[in-house]
């Protein structure tokens, strides 16, 4: 009895134990930080981008007050679709502002993922309402191209179409930066309408100019009709990119097969077979789900600490990436057979018996 005592207390080894404790418990801590940074990066980008869409409602909605106060004194119609056009991107910036705000709200009972897609619809809802408006604008631009007439105080029209280019602009270049630097696909599209929205009030400008100078006065129909294929084309890609995140469509192939050569890379010692990596996009966010072939032989804990690994792995690699999930496999036999071949060929190491061992064997 005392020596059954005395071989349990030569084996029982508590600092073993504590040390292993504290290690998966300080790989937990890692894998906590990092998602709280990657959550963090989101919420700074989501108030970011509320910021700069206030801006946009404001800025855009005055331009176009402007533009249809000079459109309507002037009698252009290539003023008044730009004005019209530009209170309409007031509006799809407003739905932007509120989608943003809704994605900014936690996880609940109701939502278990968060409310991050309502950021990818609010820019389909955008998109739907500049195709509406495109047609309008469309509409009114090829009236004015059957029936055209003389346009008033060319060089005011000019000059406010001149102004309100400059502003459009230079905010959609800062919220292009913004949508860009975070991921915000609804203010991708803003920012798109914007610089839309700045590049034909520069047709708009061009078109009178050659309108007034050089007697075209079908020109600003033309005009007109331009600025709504711009629409047209800018809500395509919009409704395009957003109803695909929506159906949970992944669109970059070449990323799962990078994700499986970093596992297969980083843990080529470890006895696993990545089977499949699933991504989908929420929105601002990427998911992943990586199934793995594991040895039915090891404990839950060296599971789950492998597991662990590999997705702070992931996290550190691809920022954008906010949810990982790793889900376990047992071995089949044709997972088992190609794991002990990859072990045969990493073992085996060809070397050339040096004379100083061939002598040894010798005597």
């Amino acid at each position: 009895m005392d020596e059954f005592l005395k071989r349990i207390s030569k084996n029982y080894k508590p600092s073993k134990l504590i040390n292993k404790f504290s290690k998966s418990s300080n790989k937990e801590k890692i894998s906590e930080d990092s998602e709280s940074s990657s959550t963090e990066l989101i919420q700074e980008g989501i108030i970011a981008g509320q910021k700069i869409a206030k801006i946009s409602v404001i800025t855009l909605l005055s331009i176009g007050i402007v533009e249809i106060i000079a459109g309507y004194y002037s009698g252009s119609n290539v003023a008044t679709a730009d004005g019209i056009d530009s209170i309409s991107d007031s509006l799809i910036s407003f739905i932007v502002l509120i989608g943003l705000r809704i994605a900014h709200k936690p996880a609940d009972r109701k939502f278990h993922f968060g409310y991050h897609k309502v950021e990818s619809f609010a820019a389909l809802m955008a998109s739907m309402g500049m195709v509406v408006i495109g047609i309008i604008i469309f509409y009114n631009s090829y009236q004015a191209l059957l029936h055209p007439h003389e346009i008033h105080h060319p060089y005011l029209v000019m000059a406010v179409l001149a102004g309100a280019s400059a502003l459009s602009l230079h905010r959609a270049f800062q919220m292009r930066t913004i949508a860009n630097k975070y991921n915000l696909l609804s203010l991708k599209t803003d920012a798109r309408n914007s610089i839309k929205d700045g590049s034909a009030s520069v047709v708009g400008f061009f078109s009178i100019l050659i309108a007034t100078q050089f007697g075209f006065v079908q020109m600003d129909g033309i005009g007109g009709m331009i600025i709504a294929f711009y629409i047209f084309s800018v809500s395509y890609i919009t409704l395009k990119r957003s109803s695909l995140i929506l159906v949970d469509s992944w669109q970059n192939p070449k990323l799962t097969e990078i994700i499986k050569n970093i596992i297969s890379e980083q843990f080529q010692n470890e006895k696993i077979q990545i089977k499949e990596v699933l991504l989908r996009s929420s929105g601002m966010i990427d998911q992943a789900e990586i199934h793995m072939a594991v040895d039915g032989k090891e404990s839950i804990s060296e599971i789950e600490e492998l597991s662990l690994k590999i997705k702070d792995v992931i996290n550190s690699k691809f920022p954008s990436i906010e949810r990982v999930l790793v889900i376990p496999h047992p071995y089949s036999e044709m997972d088992s057979n190609t794991i002990s071949k990859k072990n045969l060929l990493r073992n085996i190491k060809l070397k050339k018996p040096s004379l100083y061992t061939n002598r040894n064997k010798q005597e």
